[in-house]
C-alpha cells in the first residue's frame, strides 16, 4: 500500500507542477499583449487626427456659409471679426455658436478679409499660426 500512496502523491505532484505556467511564459504573454495594444492604439491616433482635420475642415465651412448669409443680411459687408457671426437680435440668434468659432484642437479660427475677399484659418495640430499644419478655406 506504501508503495502505491507514494506513486500517487508522485504523480498529483507531476500534475500540480504542469499546471501552472512559468514566470518566462507570463512575461512572453504580456510581452505579446503589450506590443499589440500598442500597434493598436497607434493606428487609432492616426484616424483620431484624420478625423479632427476633417471635422475642421468642416467647420471651416460651415464659418464661410455663415460670413455669407451676414453678409447677404449686411448689404454685402463682410463681419469686421468672427464674433459678429455669434451675435444675435431681439428677434433672431447669432447665425453660428461659439463653439463653431474653434478648430478641433480647441484653437480659435483666425479670420481676415481684403476687400470682398477672407480668410478663414485654424492653426492645425500644432496651435501655432503660420505653419504648414494650418488648415484653411
Amino acid at each position: 500500500m506504501k508503495g502505491n500512496e507514494r506513486k500517487e502523491r508522485e504523480e498529483n505532484q507531476r500534475r500540480k507542477r504542469k499546471a501552472g505556467f512559468t514566470l518566462v511564459e507570463m512575461l512572453v504573454v504580456i510581452t505579446i499583449l503589450g506590443i499589440l495594444a500598442g500597434v493598436g492604439i497607434t493606428g487609432l491616433m492616426h484616424h483620431v487626427a484624420e478625423t479632427r482635420i476633417v471635422t475642421t475642415r468642416t467647420k471651416i465651412a460651415d464659418v464661410e456659409k455663415g460670413i455669407e448669409i451676414f453678409s447677404m443680411k449686411h448689404n454685402s459687408k463682410l463681419p469686421d471679426s468672427l464674433d459678429e457671426l455669434t451675435q444675435g437680435t431681439d428677434d433672431s440668434p447669432g447665425i453660428l455658436k461659439e463653439g463653431n468659432l474653434i478648430d478641433a484642437w480647441g484653437t480659435k479660427f483666425n479670420y481676415s478679409k481684403r476687400g470682398k475677399t477672407f480668410t478663414i484659418t485654424s492653426a492645425g495640430p500644432d496651435g501655432d499660426f503660420g505653419t504648414s499644419d494650418d488648415l484653411t478655406n
